[in-house]
């Protein structure tokens, strides 16, 4: 039976008992005349509490029965989201041509990678912490000594001295040395299991001191050169869609494995943003690399 089918019998059958419990109270102040209305009364309360016993078991199957729904929704999502496979995940499946279509082995690949798919976001940030700035601040400090909401450098001398520029796989960017060494593990990998997007890899921005846009106090994750902004073949993702590009999503995946947490997971879906995890700065701080 299909989850619609089963949600709409569980509400028809809670407007049915709610039916029997105004039957059973009407009949029961119709019948006075026999000089047992107390009987009566007493009678039919018993019959409407259980009836309101089997509402609240109905209603907490369709609870269950919406929550399935919800469930089924996301893996439909997520299962129109998986074309490629990246190799060594083993969460992607791949989608063959009919055998009677002629594919364009050069394009095909190229168009795939900045088409918008639906995203899982519960795949995603899996033991990882978003870094706010409370524990940016205990672990970097303040990176510069005044506010600014325009991209700016930092004058911190501590913080200035752990910034390194690097030219990392097709793209060059400033950004905190053991973070430029992590990148670096990232697009290697990147170059090895997809090639394409190794080579269509841009950036949008790494280092920037300010504030968060619309923020007189808080921060950027940029100005500690702890992330980055990136896109494909020179297209940025959509802000705030709920979408992403089907490249940023296998690249989530490696940027995971290395600790950092992917921003398509905030309240609002930023896909292009990738920030250094708690856990990560915690370990290089023991490792004395901060």
């Amino acid at each position: 039976m299909r989850e619609g089918t089963i949600i709409g019998a569980i509400i028809l059958a809670i407007g049915l008992v709610m039916a029997g419990i105004a039957v059973a109270v009407v009949g029961a102040l119709l019948q006075t005349a026999d000089g047992s209305t107390e009987l009566r009364l007493e009678r039919a309360e018993e019959e409407t509490s259980r009836l309101r016993s089997q509402i609240d078991s109905l209603r907490s199957e369709l609870r269950d029965a919406q929550a399935d729904l919800k469930r089924l929704a996301e893996e439909v999502a997520l299962g129109a989201s998986t074309r490629p496979l990246l190799q060594g995940t083993g969460e992607l499946s791949v989608t063959a041509p009919a055998p009677d279509l002629e594919v364009d082995e050069e394009q095909t690949p190229t168009e795939a990678m900045t088409e918008i798919m639906s995203l899982a976001r519960a795949r995603f940030n899996k033991g990882i912490s978003q870094p706010r700035n409370r524990i940016m601040l205990e672990v970097l400090g303040t990176p510069r000594s005044t506010k600014t909401v325009n991209c700016s450098g930092v004058t911190q001398p501590r913080l200035k001295s752990l910034l390194e520029t690097r030219q990392v796989g097709p793209i060059r960017v400033t950004m905190l040395k053991p973070a430029l060494e992590s990148l670096g593990r990232i697009v290697a990998k990147l170059k090895e299991s997809e090639p394409e997007i190794h080579d269509a890899l841009g950036t949008a921005g790494a280092l920037c001191a300010r504030l968060i846009r619309g923020s007189s106090s808080s921060w950027s994750n940029h100005s500690w050169g702890t992330a980055i902004d990136l896109k494909l073949q020179g297209r940025l993702d959509g802000f705030g869609d709920g979408g992403t590009q089907f490249g940023l999503l296998l690249l989530a995946e490696l940027f995971n494995e290395e600790g950092w947490f992917w921003g398509a997971t905030y309240n609002r879906e930023d896909s292009m943003h990738f920030e250094v995890g708690v856990e990560t700065l915690r370990k290089w701080q023991a490792e004395g690399k901060l």
